[in-house]
């Protein structure tokens, strides 16, 4: 099986997202994959300064968190962002990782399949559309990557309300053991 990262981007205490993080890998633990789980919380990772020294030395020249981030997704067979939906899109944070993720660029990455898990209030089917579309952005940059699939959970609002939705859990458990 495959060596899964799975990066939680919520900052949130009682996050919805996480709670649906932590069904989703059990399901990809059942399914014998080897997964480390990453959270942003506590995180120090500044924005990208766009200076593209990265592109000659392949690290970047901020020293944070998002350094060994970087040395974490590019080390995995599959990498699934989590992410809660604001205002129609990714957090913030998760997209600040995206941007600090550019050094793996020019590397031999080893990741070729990314996945999202998704939470909103709101439950339209059109809700993740920008976000997904925003990873699917990054992942074009990558191509030995592939954006494999995306689970969106509607709907969920307060913080911890999703540890009472079994029909959510049971979706991101079985995502989690669809990975590839």
């Amino acid at each position: 099986m495959s060596k899964v990262l799975v990066i939680s981007t919520s900052l949130r205490a009682k996050s919805n997202s996480e709670f649906l993080t932590e069904r989703l890998t059990a399901g990809a633990r059942e399914a014998g994959h080897e997964v480390e789980v990453v959270s942003l919380k506590g995180k120090t990772m500044g924005f990208c300064v766009g200076c593209l020294a990265c592109q000659k030395t392949q690290e970047c020249v901020l020293k944070d968190d998002a350094n060994l981030l970087a040395e974490k997704v590019k080390g995995a067979d599959t990498v699934v962002f989590a992410t809660p939906i604001y205002y129609y899109e990714m957090s913030g944070q998760m997209k600040t990782l995206l941007d600090r993720l550019n050094p793996l660029f020019p590397t031999d990455y080893k990741f070729r399949n990314v996945y999202m898990l998704s939470v909103a209030a709101e439950d339209e089917a059109f809700v993740p559309e920008r976000a997904e579309a925003g990873l699917q952005g990054w992942v074009d940059c990558f191509e030995k990557a592939e954006f494999v699939d995306s689970l969106f959970c509607g709907g969920i609002n307060d913080a911890g309300e999703a540890a009472g939705n079994d029909r959510a859990a049971e979706r991101a458990y079985r995502f989690g053991a669809s990975l590839k």
